[in-house]
């Protein structure tokens, strides 16, 4: 009797349970695309943010502490790190979230007469990692925004420089001339901009600038670019003093991607040096990864209440319709709850196919929002489909409230008069 009663009400008003079940669809499919991207393109745009600069400094410690101390920038005459040290960094827990790393050495040069900083890094070297894998990074990728005029040099090749826009404009140099360091020749192969004191720099091969500065196998530093999570309460505590933490607190925070973490385990990797968050990346890149997910889950929210008012309005028209049926059987015997079960019924069957239909087209339209809006393909994610479902399916529960209580409200007599 009771799915006779189903099956008749949709025969019946087959109209309307096709309306609730597109309300339910439309809001579904929004929020398994908005759900389906917030947990797949996080990852993408802050690798995107990479592209504007590290997000980590690693230093020698004793330099660092003195950089500390006295707001001293310069690296003459502190100690050094070791250029393998570089490679270490790539052995940590979260090494996989180190996109791009180079190593420095800064040093003081005499070209023309005047001083200049020279700085040697890696341009794109390929290096054979402790663990066996082979990595190839540098520069290339970590200052990817940096403005190039002419070719970068290569890791080999101990004879080219680039000069800093404002180095060439002191020197009146251009591509293709020379400079003279220490008694010996340098071809200009690029000049670049960057927008930062490194426009005063004349950058070479770290070999190159190792031999000038006496500093054979010797760093000043080592900048990297990690993917991160933004920081919390746990993670500012950790950063004060891990020591503070709880045993639980302390596994929490050692397995999530904070920088504050990343940083401490690049120490624990490389004793003598201290890692050094750059804050106003690190909480530049944070704060818009924060924004973008609020965004999309606002436009969730919103979805589902707009989907909950249609389905709200659609069973409620559907009881109204339903009254005379409704009094005749509290008439001869029904009770409210067994009225009310078959109605919430209807709607969940009804919101079920809806939210089928709509977890497929959401996964789609994931995929399309992923390519126009962040130029990036959107990964199917199987576990927004029983979230975005579940959220359907209780927003249409939800919207039913005013039709149940109109419901309970019907009086046989009343329904039934004439």
């Amino acid at each position: 009797m009771f799915w006779q009663m189903i099956k008749g009400a949709f025969t019946r008003q087959t109209g309307k349970f096709a309306a609730i079940a597109l309300a339910v669809a439309l809001g579904s499919a929004i929020a398994t695309a908005m759900l389906n991207t917030m947990f797949d393109v996080g990852d993408k745009v802050n690798k995107e943010l990479k592209a504007y600069g590290a997000n980590i400094t690693v230093r020698p410690k004793f330099a660092s502490i003195l950089s500390d101390m006295y707001n001293d920038e310069s690296e003459e005459g502190f100690e050094f790190l070791s250029e393998s040290d570089a490679l270490r960094i790539k052995t940590i827990f979260w090494a996989h979230n180190i996109v791009d790393f180079a190593p420095f050495l800064f040093a003081s040069v005499e070209v023309n007469g005047e001083e200049f900083r020279l700085a040697g890094t890696w341009f794109n070297k390929e290096s054979d990692l402790p663990t066996g894998e082979r990595v190839t990074t540098g520069v290339i990728g970590l200052k990817s925004w940096w403005h190039i005029d002419g070719e970068w040099p290569s890791d080999d090749d101990a004879s080219a420089v680039m000069l800093g826009s404002e180095a060439a404009k002191r020197l009146n140099k251009a591509l293709g001339d020379e400079i003279e360091i220490n008694g010996r020749k340098y071809a200009i192969k690029a000049a670049f901009s960057a927008g930062g004191e490194e426009d005063e720099f004349i950058v070479t091969a770290l070999a190159a600038a190792q031999h000038i500065a006496g500093a054979i196998g010797k760093i000043s530093q080592i900048d990297l670019s990690a993917l991160t999570i933004p920081e919390n309460d746990l993670a500012r505590k950790a950063a004060q003093d891990p020591a503070s933490l709880t045993l639980d607190e302390w596994e929490t925070w050692y397995c999530t991607a904070y920088i504050s973490s990343i940083a401490y385990q690049i120490e624990e990797a490389l004793p003598n040096a201290r890692a050094k968050a750059v804050l106003q990346i690190s909480q530049s890149e944070g704060a818009i990864l924060k924004k973008i997910q609020s965004l999309m889950a606002l436009l969730t929210a919103l979805t589902l209440v707009c989907s909950a008012l249609g389905v709200s309005s659609l069973v409620t028209t559907c009881v109204m319709e339903k009254t005379a049926e409704i009094g005749l059987l509290k008439a001869i015997g029904a009770l409210d709850a067994q009225v009310a079960l078959i109605t919430l019924t209807q709607v969940a069957i009804a919101s079920a196919v809806g939210a089928s239909i709509g977890c497929i087209a959401g996964l789609n339209l994931a995929s399309v929002i992923g390519r126009t809006v962040f130029d990036a393909n959107v990964e199917p994610n199987v576990l927004t489909i029983p979230i975005a479902a579940a959220l359907a399916l209780l927003t249409a529960l939800i919207g039913s409230v005013p039709a149940i209580k109109l419901l309970l409200a019907t009086r046989p007599a009343v329904a039934l008069h004439g």
